[in-house]
């Protein structure tokens, strides 16, 4: 056991972030230095326990509590010994792992659990600063060939493991860099690609060939591999997003996250598609939403709304949900943060059966229709309104299965009866240049952004547009307060 009264004497610290106005105008990862000493004490609050639920809870079956209490001891060096017996990458894990570790840890039973996912990624940075890390080239060749497919984190240790036993191991990539999620899903905030960079120069001087641009099944046949190899491990990703088939899935502007993030990690600002000035709405509440609701806000984008389907989870552990087993939490992400203090708002919602909405501004907050951030929200309460405003329902990116949505411009319509659904719909002009299942699915009365481009225009069968071409059907009713998922059941589901 590394301190034997840790637990009771040193309370559980987190890694700060860097200010918010600061981290938004680069790409580098949003956390600030730990400290050794710092950690040392943080790692000596692990219990050692007799029946350690944190290797249940680790997929990888981390040696956990030994290389706690290493680092408790100052031996470094021997922990990241530790460490890479279990984990080829560490500081993959330690970036992006969600930390069941840390849920099925036995001092969160009534405390808080150790910081065993910041433990882990400062061990292995302290290892590559002090060169501990060093390739390790096998000492004889089996004359065995093996082709991975796939270079994502379970390519590539399939691939250092095989080299390291002295087979002669190839590696296939798709894309045009190796590393799959990791180069191109992951945001550079998130995990900057450093980390990758020198894990793949350790596997090329360990002898681990790479080759890229080439799409197996159709650059190269799998009887060429079977052929040309002894074994073939298959390593690929699901790069087959789920869709949402809805009225203005096809329109300009609606995106998949794996169709945003890509770009945008290769060229950051230049990205080929852009938030900048744009209102977004990042449809899933996931990572991936969270991935791309950072990106927008280093961008630029006016404004960014994600939306979640299920209702805010609680702040604790819930009853069905029992240690050691990982909760569902209400958890705040780093890009949730970003949308600072005063220009966040909860998006628009339902509060009367008669429609009337109203957004509440201040610090980011979650609402059951998700996250407002970037960009103030002057709300005010209309009654009979129905606007699809810069305000309220903008762009779309979802999850990795969601979508992107974005509009420059701004409009709304006002019924003319006071009840809603009723009166004009929009001229089909109109209708066709932005998703009305959204707007549908959330009647709103938030006014515009003061960043916005000009004022909501008001439309009567009078004008123009009118005159050419007859209005399409009204939308459907607004969900009512006792049954909010009523109209958004199939327009926000993931």
């Amino acid at each position: 056991m590394a301190d034997p009264k840790g637990f009771l004497t040193t309370p559980r610290e987190n890694a700060s972030h860097r200010p918010v106005d600061i981290r938004l105008t680069d790409w580098r990862e949003v956390y600030e230095e730990f400290g050794h000493q710092r950690l040392e004490k943080q790692a000596g609050r692990c219990m050692d326990c007799g029946i350690p639920f944190c290797h249940q809870g680790c997929p990888l079956g981390n040696l956990i509590p030994e290389w706690n209490t290493l680092v408790w001891r100052q031996d470094w060096r021997d922990a990241i010994e530790r460490l890479h017996a279990t984990n080829n990458f560490p500081e993959f894990t330690g970036t992006l792992c969600p930390a069941p570790c840390e849920a099925a840890c036995v001092l969160g039973i009534n405390s808080d659990p150790v910081s065993i996912k910041r433990v882990e990624v400062e061990i292995i940075d302290r290892a590559w600063d002090e060169g501990w890390v060093v390739p390790q080239p096998p000492a004889t060749r089996t004359g065995k060939k093996v082709a991975v497919i796939g270079s994502g984190p379970a390519g590539l240790a399939a691939a250092q493991q095989l080299t390291r036993v002295g087979h002669d191991v190839v590696v296939y990539e798709r894309a045009d860099a190796v590393g799959g999620l990791l180069r191109y899903g992951i945001p550079e905030f998130k995990m900057e690609k450093r980390r990758l960079d020198r894990r793949l120069d350790q596997m090329r001087a360990e002898g681990t060939e790479f080759r890229t641009n080439v799409n197996v099944g159709v650059d190269v046949t799998v009887e060429e591999l079977r052929s040309s190899y002894d074994a073939v491990v298959l390593a690929g990703g699901a790069t087959a997003w789920r869709d949402l088939p809805v009225p203005g899935r096809e329109f300009t502007g609606v995106y998949q996250a794996m169709e945003y993030l890509p770009p945008a990690n290769k060229a950051y600002a230049q990205s080929p598609i852009n938030a900048a000035g744009k209102h977004v709405v990042v449809i899933g509440g996931g990572d991936t939403g969270a991935d791309c609701l950072g990106t927008a806000h280093r961008q630029g984008a006016a404004s960014v709304t994600q939306l979640e389907i299920m209702p805010q989870p609680p702040a604790s552990r819930a009853p069905h949900h029992p240690w050691p087993t990982y909760p569902m939490l209400y958890r705040v992400t780093s890009a949730h943060e970003e949308g600072g203090e005063g220009s966040g708002c909860t998006p628009c919602r339902p509060s009367s059966s008669s429609a009337t909405t109203r957004g509440s501004c201040g610090a980011s907050s979650w609402s059951r229709f998700g996250w407002r951030t970037a960009g103030s929200c002057p709300s005010r309460a209309r009654s009979g309104s129905w606007s699809a405003n810069s305000c309220c329902w903008p762009w779309v990116l979802s999850a990795r299965s969601a979508r992107v949505w974005w509009r420059s411009s701004v409009w709304s319509w006002i019924p003319a009866a006071t009840s809603p659904g009723t009166g004009p719909s929009p001229p089909a002009s109109r209708a066709s240049s932005w998703p009305a299942t959204w707007a549908a699915a959330s009647r709103s009365s938030c006014g515009p952004s003061p960043r916005a481009a000009p004022p909501p225009r008001r439309w009567t069968p009078t004008s123009p547009a009118a005159t050419s071409s007859p209005p399409p059907s009204a939308p459907p009713t607004a969900p009512s307060p006792e049954n909010p998922g009523e109209s958004r059941s199939q327009a926000h589901r993931m």
